[in-house]
């Protein structure tokens, strides 16, 4: 303990530049790493809240500077400097930093122009990713309002500071895991803003997790980080780069004035073109008609054979009735009576004939001499005794009438031990 209390009382304010090494933050939020430069190193600390107030986020290779005091730490008995300040080692060394991770990012293809996606003309849903307070949300709704009003999703996140990143990145992608058709419209259109600052103030968007949740964005997005002679790596990965936010809101919708100019420019094009078109056609139709004939000169023919047609119709009926005349007086010549009543005489004669030769035909003829017909239920004629058999129940049809019968066929098996009649070849009607 006397040894700790002589080096923090010779050392109780130190600053120290040197390369940070083996960087590493404990579950308890406090961070630990080595300063060390081509000659010695140091252990280093930071607690908790030192470390959540950094501005920027340390890592293996970055120069710094660091504001603390030295103390000894009695479990591995080496000296140590509790940070109180983390700065970069001059702006040069940040730059340095800034350009290893962009060349390190663009090696994996994120910076493409392949991945680069176009604008949507005339988005209805925009989602914004800024801070809720400040000029720059104000900017890009006024600037939206102006030009083309649509409905702009904000989602707040701070945009410097520790864990300003993750919240971005988050942010980023909280509005692509919205889907289409729910409860909150899913953003046509992306713009990543924030306001101008020094290196330091936008580091937050030069963190590898903002890069990469931009760069896996479905929704195109417009990145609009500082002013115009700013540039993070942020705007690297967007689909399009803005100077400012408020040219992000610019670039984001068209508008509206103009479009409603055009809209109305279009249709007066489209009726003088109408009207040209029809006028057009008026003066090929009245062209076309002149060089037609005349309706009198192209009928003249027609009509013409219509009138001799019908002065010769009447002439020609005429001529007809005589001729039909003549051949009915020639024929009412040979017209006797005598002649039509030994024809009448004739077919009646022929007629009796057919009809006794029909009579002697008839099935139901033989009946009267004695026989019978036999047919089945459906009155169908039955002329086999095998038939008669198989049909079980016939009929005898008489010249007097009708007798139902049955074949011994037709009657019910005899039970065991009765008596059998033989069979025979002619049917037994019972």
């Amino acid at each position: 303990m006397a040894l700790k209390r002589s080096v923090e009382d010779a050392f109780g304010h130190v600053r120290v530049r040197g390369e940070i090494s083996g960087w590493k933050r404990a579950a308890s939020g406090h961070c630990y790493l080595c300063l060390k430069d081509d000659k010695a190193v140091i252990d280093g600390v930071l607690w908790k809240a030192v470390a959540g107030a950094l501005r920027f986020r340390p890592e293996d290779g970055a120069e710094v500077v660091a504001t603390g005091k030295l103390t000894t730490y009695p479990g591995r008995s080496r000296y140590q400097i509790v940070i109180d300040r983390l700065e970069l080692a001059g702006q040069g060394a940040l730059m340095a930093l800034l350009d290893k991770r962009r060349r390190a990012l663009a090696a994996e293809g994120l910076f493409d122009a392949e991945r680069k996606r176009p604008l949507p003309f005339s988005p209805t849903t925009i989602g914004v990713v800024t801070s809720p307070t400040g000029a720059v949300i104000r900017d890009i709704l006024h600037r939206l309002a102006d030009r083309c009003p649509c409905h702009v999703l904000v989602w707040p996140v701070p945009v410097q500071g520790e864990g300003a990143a993750a919240q971005i990145a988050a942010a980023v992608r909280g509005f692509n895991s919205i889907q289409a058709g729910g409860p909150v419209k899913r953003p046509d259109l992306l713009i990543v803003a924030r306001g101008g600052g020094s290196i330091e103030d936008l580091w937050a968007f030069n963190e590898e997790e903002v890069v990469r949740a931009v760069a896996a964005s479905e929704i195109p997005i417009i990145s609009a980080v500082g002013h115009e002679t700013d540039t993070s790596l942020c705007d690297f990965a967007a689909d399009v780069r803005a100077p400012t936010p408020t040219a992000a809101a610019e670039m984001a919708v068209p508008v509206r004035s103009d479009l409603l100019g055009q809209l109305r420019e279009l249709g007066h094009r489209t009726e003088r073109c109408a009207v040209r078109a029809l006028e057009r056609a008026g003066e090929q139709l009245e062209s076309t008609l002149r060089r037609w004939p005349q309706r009198e000169a192209l009928l003249a023919p027609q009509q013409q054979r219509l009138d001799e047609l019908a002065e010769r119709l009447p002439r020609a009926l005429r001529g007809r009735l005589d001729r039909a005349r003549g051949d009915l007086g020639r024929a009412s010549g040979g017209l006797r009576p005598g002649l039509l009543v030994g024809a009448e005489r004739r077919a009646r004669e022929r007629l009796q004939s057919i009809w006794r030769i029909a009579e002697l035909a008839h099935p139901n003829k033989p009946l009267e001499r004695g026989y019978a017909r036999i047919e089945d239920e459906g009155g169908k004629t039955l002329i086999a005794a095998a038939a008669a058999r198989s049909a079980g129940r016939v009929r005898l049809i008489f010249a007097d009438g009708r007798v139902d019968a049955t074949t011994q066929e037709g009657l019910e098996r005899p039970r065991r031990g009765t008596y059998r009649a033989p069979k025979s070849d002619h049917p037994k009607l019972l």
